[in-house]
């Protein structure tokens, strides 16, 4: 008489151990497959990446070069990707009639575009833009709202036009603290027009308050701009 089973009907079972074999065969052909996946996108973003910079430079030389038109054309697909260095020159290029038509509505649209994507410059120039009430209805808390974005990537002009903005009170109450501090760290940074703003704005405030302008401005540069107040 023959015995079927013995011990443990589950430890050695033989469609047991076939069903592992087989579940490991499959996972580790899961595991082949994600990993080939990852490479090969990998690889793709590489190179993406590799023809866009190419695509970039050709698109600067052709602007450095004055051969405007071109420029543009190699700049507007890479700005509709999401780049936002091309983004921040394609606004430049509408602002200023290069290569298109002269367009501030357009210039603005792709400066925002840039400075939403942490683009330094473009929140600068959005600032300005707002600042001047060049294409957009003049607005200086909104102006304020991209300096401060810029000043705290240690952008000096942004820094000095805050130190202005916070001395007129435009925009915000006026402050000559915060006013001071912005300025004081835009000369840090080798901005000269602010070397004058600061001792245009010192005149205004007592010695006390310069003493606590000068110590917010080294707590926000010691916090690389992350703490600065106001």
């Amino acid at each position: 008489m023959l015995l079927l089973t013995s011990g443990h009907p589950t430890s050695g079972h033989p469609t047991s151990g076939l069903t592992r074999s087989l579940a490991g065969r499959l996972v580790r052909r899961l595991i082949f497959a994600l990993m080939l996946a990852m490479f090969l996108a990998i690889s793709l973003t590489g190179a993406t990446g590799r023809a866009m910079a190419a695509d970039f430079d050709k698109a600067k030389a052709a602007y450095e070069a004055g051969d405007y038109a071109t420029a543009a054309q190699e700049f507007r697909p890479l700005a509709e990707a999401g780049d936002a260095k091309s983004q921040f020159n394609l606004g430049v290029m509408y602002e200023n009639g290069h290569g298109v038509a002269q367009d501030n509505a357009a210039a603005i649209k792709w400066y925002r575009r840039a400075a939403k994507a942490g683009h330094a410059e473009a929140q600068y120039n959005l600032g300005v833009m707002y600042d001047n009430g060049q294409g957009v209805p003049q607005n200086y808390a909104e102006a304020m709202s991209w300096y401060r974005r810029a000043a705290e990537t240690g952008h000096a002009k942004a820094q000095n036009n805050l130190g202005f903005l916070y001395s007129n009170g435009k925009g915000v109450p006026q402050d000559y603290i915060t006013a001071h501090m912005w300025a004081n760290l835009a000369a840090s940074n080798s901005n000269d027009l602010s070397t004058g703003l600061r001792a245009i704005i010192a005149s205004e405030m007592s010695p006390a308050e310069i003493e606590r302008a000068q110590a917010r401005a080294a707590q926000c540069l010691a916090s690389n701009y992350q703490d600065c107040g106001g």
